[in-house]
């Protein structure tokens, strides 16, 4: 039989190693080490493994070795390797394993084929053909399309998506005083405070009981997407919630659970609240939820500051363009409104101190401007591959084009002087989604109402976009206030809004315009009618951390 259907695949390539010596003489370094006595020795023992390979594998199988002895011979060395089947001496293979180092270099492997050898086993060695073992590169894909088909909110302005939407159209301030503690001592006394809230239906009374308000916040409007993208029992019973996920962040968590905590300690930890750990960390929500709802698919939380909610609304995206998932809960919620947030946030001397006129104190853009209002909320669209919302005849308010990330690297709260890091993460995700600048004609913007931040966006929007004719640019935040890690979500949320009725919202309190911004270009205070091509949102966090997202009506 001929050696290429009979010869060892192993002690083929085996062979082809040792033969390499006649290569040496290219090398001089190297061909005067296999002049050595010792090298000549192992070299006799390579020719009585020849003569073993030899008997296995036929006189032919010994001519393909002679031959390899040039450099041209390996090649068919190789080939015979190749076209090979295994070959079962374990012996023969054995002897070839032990010219790799000394007994004591054996690996484990070795060491058991060694014990079979000596007692008289013999052992099958399969070898797969190397044909099998070559894998063929995928085909390329079209990339899969995203859409919005549910949204949910729990927001100072209502916990309805348009009641919300309605509100802001109408330039009504949800910033007022707040309640929910003695402020006093604090130089700020105001907020986006969510004054009325019921979990009713939403989520279990066990949990409201124990759990944190950011948590809270996220489940109900968690559910509340599901609820308005049409995701009944039925629906959900049909789905594949191994494609299901969830990714809701939070940029502080638990502050109030984890809060009580620490004032517990002062007594004993007998007295803290045995899921204080737990209901503090910014990922629990995310998996509660998703124990909820039985999906089983990417479940995590990212924590970016104030940029929170657009990393993972484009995380969750990408889940779906990658084809690992059909459906994703994502978005972000906030709870920060008690003692030591308010206290945090004076001390950092970032908040409005307005605090006679609350619906006056967010005022982006205006020359009056002396920071942030903090408010409270969640956020949460409901993201779905384009065929399968199609398939169970989801109503979709929007496509999602893609975003992009960057960060300043510049300084923990302040943003670049020259706006850098927020045009170029403006530029990438124009890139990366394939949009031309010039059909951007809407921008939701992060405008916090600060006194250098504002302008800094502005700045790289206008040197992104130029002028633009077309483009309107205008402030959630100018009625609801900050809501940190949920901002990014619920500003999405108006976004989408925007694009479904075809009318944005105005910036109110923007009653004197700072001298650098054109009023061209910023919405006025009262609503406007808009066809939107593609609106793009941004929002930004400490640490330097950048995101802006893109929407456009579904055609």
């Amino acid at each position: 039989m001929a050696s290429s259907s009979t010869a060892s695949p192993f002690c083929t390539w085996l062979l082809a190693a040792c033969i390499s010596s006649p290569y040496e003489k290219d090398h001089p370094m190297r061909s005067s080490i296999f002049q050595s006595p010792k090298r000549l020795s192992q070299w006799a023992r390579r020719k009585k493994l020849i003569s073993k390979c030899s008997y296995v594998g036929g006189a032919d199988f010994a001519s393909n070795l002679s031959s390899s002895f040039s450099v041209s011979g390996v090649h068919n060395l190789m080939s015979s390797f190749l076209a090979a089947e295994p070959c079962y001496d374990s012996k023969v293979l054995y002897e070839s394993l032990a010219f790799f180092g000394s007994k004591r270099s054996r690996t484990r492997r070795q060491r058991q084929m060694n014990g079979a050898v000596h007692s008289g086993i013999t052992m099958a060695v399969p070898v797969q053909r190397a044909e099998q073992g070559t894998t063929k590169k995928k085909p390329l894909t079209k990339q899969r399309r995203v859409v919005v088909t549910g949204l949910g909110v729990v927001t100072p302005l209502g916990h309805d998506p348009d009641v919300f939407y309605n509100s802001l159209l109408e330039g009504v301030s949800g910033i007022s005083e707040i309640e929910a503690f003695d402020c006093a001592r604090f130089p700020t006394k105001i907020a986006g405070e969510i004054k009325s809230f019921s979990t009713d239906g939403w989520v279990s009374p066990k949990l409201s009981k124990k759990a944190d308000k950011f948590m809270l916040y996220l489940i109900s409007a968690g559910k509340k997407a599901l609820a308005d993208g049409g995701i009944t029992e039925e629906v959900m019973d049909n789905l594949d919630k191994s494609r299901c996920g969830v990714i809701i962040g939070s940029a502080l968590g638990g502050m109030k659970v984890f809060n009580d905590a620490i004032e517990a300690l002062r007594i004993s930890y007998k007295k803290m609240n045995p899921f204080c750990i737990p209901f503090a960390t910014t990922n629990m929500g995310s998996a509660i939820l998703a124990m909820d709802l039985g999906w089983m698919g990417p479940n995590y939380s990212i924590s970016t500051a104030c940029a929170t909610s657009n990393f993972c609304i484009l995380n969750a995206a990408y889940h779906i363009m990658r084809g690992e998932t059909d459906m994703m809960l994502c978005g972000g919620s906030e709870a920060a409104i008690i003692p030591i947030g308010l206290g945090g946030f004076s001390a950092c001397k970032v908040l409005s101190q307005r605090n006679s006129e609350p619906t006056k104190a967010s005022c982006p853009w205006d020359i009056n401007r002396d920071g942030f209002v903090i408010g409270e909320g969640a956020g949460v669209l409901l993201l779905e591959e384009l065929e399968h919302a199609k398939r169970r005849g989801a109503n979709i308010y929007a496509e999602f084009l893609g975003g992009s990330f960057t960060c300043d690297a510049y300084h923990m709260t302040e943003p670049h002087p020259d706006g850098t890091g927020v045009a170029l993460c403006i530029e990438k995700a124009l890139d990366q989604s394939g949009v031309c600048r010039e059909d951007v004609n809407y921008i939701n913007a992060y405008a916090a109402s600060t006194p250098t931040g504002d302008l800094k966006e502005y700045r790289a929007i206008i040197r992104c976009f130029r002028k633009n004719p077309e483009l309107r640019v205008n402030s959630t935040k100018s009625m609801i206030g900050h809501l940190l890690g949920a901002s990014g979500a619920v500003e999405a949320v108006a976004t989408i809004k925007a694009i479904q009725t075809g009318c944005i919202h105005p910036n109110i309190n923007l009653e004197n315009p700072d001298g650098s911004v054109d009023m061209n270009v910023l919405v006025g205070p009262k609503k406007e009618k808009l066809d939107i091509k593609v609106a793009l949102s941004n929002a930004f966090g400490f640490g330097g951390h950048n995101s802006s997202i893109l929407f456009a009506p579904y055609k």
